[in-house]
């Protein structure tokens, strides 16, 4: 069975950029491109993985990990961060609204689809 990955990201260069890579390794790929388009994607999905950018219009990454948390049906489904940005507070602050990993861009297809394994498994 294939594994479902949500991808939140307000660049479409970058969501077709993820949605190439992962769907090469085998996943199956559900896009947004925001927070508050990925909280209307995930009513209607059940991402095994979700991948999101922080800096979004609408709704930011820290906000959109927030809302997620609070559904008791996505309280551990695992969220990586997939940023440009890089400090200890931003890294800190994903964390401490239910990241479960982060991701520096641009990203390396192995080392991402080997973070999804290793959170999904």
């Amino acid at each position: 069975m294939s594994l479902t990955i949500l991808t939140v990201d307000d660049s479409r260069m970058m969501r077709e950029m993820l949605a190439m890579t992962l769907r090469e390794a085998g996943f199956n790929v559900v896009q947004a491109e925001d927070g508050l388009d990925g909280l209307d994607v995930l009513s209607r999905t059940e991402p095994d993985v979700i991948i999101t950018d922080i800096n979004m219009p609408r709704m930011d990454g820290f906000g959109f990990i927030e809302s997620v948390r609070r559904e008791q049906r996505h309280r551990a489904t695992p969220i990586l961060v997939l940023s440009t940005e890089s400090d200890a507070e931003k890294k800190g602050r994903a964390r401490s609204a239910g990241a479960t990993g982060w991701i520096v861009k641009p990203f390396n297809s192995e080392s991402l689809i080997g973070a999804i394994r290793r959170v999904s498994a």
